[in-house]
């Protein structure tokens, strides 16, 4: 059960990250924020592969 928990509230995390990113005003964002966004992504993408492997 806990291990469901954890998942439903990395979920949550995951939509809230994405509701802030749909937000985000394109002019007023710099590249730097961007590639921060971006690096973000990749590490979790890099965690869940290999959870999942």
């Amino acid at each position: 059960m806990e291990q469901e928990a954890k998942i439903t509230h990395l979920k949550a995390q995951l939509q809230t990250f994405l509701d802030q990113l749909d937000q985000l005003d394109p002019s007023k964002t710099s590249i730097e924020d961007i590639d921060h966004l971006l690096d973000i992504i990749e590490k979790m993408e890099s965690a869940l592969h290999e959870k999942t492997n």
